[in-house]
């Protein structure tokens, strides 16, 4: 009982501490981040479906490189550190061809009325589609039920248009060899809702050159086809209007040089692509309304980055592991990297929660007690792919603090990956996600600007700049507030996990098994801590490195103390 005691009075002087270091850079953000620009700019983005090459892509770079002109950045001539605010667009010639959607109308014939139709259901033209002739084009459908082999044998397909109760992509091949000149299914993940959400169509693509063209379907458009089909034969007109052709790809780059460190820098990056309003044009908003904001703290003189920060839109996972791995000198220099994606959500209206996908911790291997997945899902992390580092619990805190400010609700989920954090965690430089989940109209075209919210988008692109300012300006106060924060945070884990292993033994689980989870978590921590080493930007004595031996020693005792007190509750277990 005197320990815990101990250890909650520790937790709240330390935690203070940190606060204050912090208070400045969240008074300047909170003051200066301007959540209709960021909400503007969603809005013009949005209008579009981006594809990379595409002109809603290129023209959302070109939107997000007028705020930053208008914001005091000069186009990159010679190198990015010419000028302390510099952007580029880098253009790269693409493999293949870009697409977009025009147009497109589906008539039971005998109806007036469209069965679906591209002005409410932009999602009902897979990427790569190619259009019907010109009038478009009347043919029989015939209903393939779940689109298995026997589905399809004995059906007179050829010149027809196949339908399935299944996703789209499982009918085309089975379609094409049949003869079929086009295929519709149906397919949504169930936390879409989609009996609910009768209208949602989840976007998707079919192959390039797949010789018939394809259609996506909502649930609701689905039941009623389908209800056609039993009764008898129908005939459907077909109006398709895409665009296939060459293009470049565009990717901006926004530097802010730092004053000491400038090959040092801490990297956020939102991708532009996919068609959604909070996935991601939120992301690309709020990003943009931060380089403005960072642009005007520096010409005020409120802000002195001694480290560099940069900035990137572009193509997900590409464009952030590209500009990784194609510098190896500028890579060496990257400390923390941050994606923003889908940040920008009406809770009340999308069910989904703000979350921070952590680095890969041990809860990613066991997740129990309060950690949980979200329903993206668990990805295959094994003890060899942790990442111990203090970064978590850094980031967390800043959220943390933000959302008691502004009474705004912060979550975080084990690691899954599948975002613009993962490039940086495959090069072994901390990543972490801004996001939110589980939305029930993820990745369909109900995704709109009415389910975006201003005020998220503040709180966030708050966090996110707190965090940065803060990390490229660390001294050893900033270093040593944080060890003392995460040596707090590991011992309420430490705490928490005991609880829960203590349980699992009365449960007749394994105390080898129950020691093991004990024993990573401590070591992660421990390893976490050896991280704050570098933080400072000019480390001036050896306080830090002093600190972080305390905290050590702390993390390291309470460990052992739990594991003892595992192994007697276990052997009091067996003799009674």
């Amino acid at each position: 009982m005197k320990r815990i005691l101990i250890f909650a009075l520790t937790l709240f002087t330390t935690t203070g501490f940190s606060q204050t270091i912090t208070d400045n850079y969240f008074k300047l953000t909170r003051a200066n981040f301007n959540q209709q620009n960021a909400y503007e700019t969603t809005a013009f983005v949005e209008k579009y479906f981006r594809v990379p090459g595409n002109t809603g892509f290129n023209a959302s770079i070109h939107y997000v490189e007028d705020i930053l002109k208008k914001a005091g950045y000069i186009a990159e001539k010679a190198n990015e550190f010419e000028a302390p605010l510099t952007y580029r667009i880098e253009k790269r010639p693409m493999k293949r061809n870009t697409w977009e959607p025009v147009d497109a109308s589906v008539i039971i014939v005998g109806e007036t009325m469209p069965l679906i139709a591209y002005k409410t259901n932009r999602n009902m033209i897979p990427i790569n589609c190619p259009s019907t002739p010109k009038d478009g084009i009347t043919a029989e459908v015939v209903f393939v039920g779940k689109g298995t082999p026997a589905d399809f044998e004995g059906k007179d397909l050829k010149g027809k248009i196949v339908f399935g109760d299944v996703a789209t992509g499982r009918l085309i091949s089975a379609a094409v060899k049949a003869g079929a000149i086009g295929a519709m299914g149906y397919s949504l993940p169930k936390y879409n809702q989609p009996e609910i959400h009768q209208t949602s169509i989840s976007f998707g693509s079919m192959p390039a050159n797949a010789g018939i063209w394809s259609l996506l379907l909502s649930y609701g458009v689905k039941e009623k086809l389908k209800a056609a089909c039993l009764k008898g034969k129908v005939e459907l007109k077909v109006n398709i209007e895409t665009k296939i052709y060459q293009a470049e790809e565009l990717t901006i780059v926004a530097n802010v040089k730092g004053s000491i460190k400038p090959n040092e820098r801490f990297v956020y990056s939102a991708h532009v692509q996919e068609p959604g309003a909070n996935d991601n044009a939120t992301g690309v908003g709020t990003l943009a309304e931060m380089a403005r904001v960072t642009a005007t703290l520096i010409k005020s003189g409120k802000l002195n980055p001694q480290r560099t920060l940069t900035f990137l839109w572009g193509d997900e996972i590409v464009s952030t592991g590209r500009y990784i791995t194609d510098d190896k000198e500028r890579a060496k220099g990257i400390l923390w990297g941050m994606s923003l994606d889908m940040v920008g959500e009406d809770t009340k209206k999308t069910g989904g929660s703000f979350l921070i996908e952590k680095m890969p911790d041990p809860s990613a291997i066991w997740t129990r007690g309060t950690d949980k997945h979200s329903e993206w899902g668990a990805g295959d992390v094994k003890e060899k792919d942790l990442f111990p580092h203090y970064y978590n619990d850094f980031i967390m805190n800043i959220c943390k603090t933000q959302g008691k400010f502004a009474n705004w609700t912060v979550n975080f989920n084990p690691f899954e990956g599948g975002s613009d954090h993962t490039p940086f965690l495959r090069n072994q430089i901390p990543g972490l996600l801004m996001w939110h989940f589980t939305d029930v109209f993820y990745h369909t075209d109900n995704d709109r600007i009415d389910k975006v919210s201003a005020t998220t988008m503040k709180n966030v692109g708050v966090s996110a700049l707190t965090a940065a300012y803060t990390l490229i300006t660390a001294d050893e106060n900033t270093a040593s507030a944080t060890v003392n924060q995460v040596k707090n945070d590991a011992l309420i884990r430490l705490k928490t996990e005991f609880e829960l292993s203590k349980k699992a033994i009365a449960e007749g689980k394994s105390l080898t098994d129950e020691k093991h989870i004990i024993e990573v978590w401590g070591k992660y921590y421990v390893d976490a801590l050896a991280t704050i080493n570098t933080m400072a930007v000019e480390p001036k004595t050896t306080r830090v490195g002093s600190t972080i031996k305390v905290a050590t020693l702390a993390v390291e005792k309470q460990t052992q103390i739990f594991l003892d007190e595992l192994k007697n509750i276990s052997n009091n277990s067996s003799a009674n």
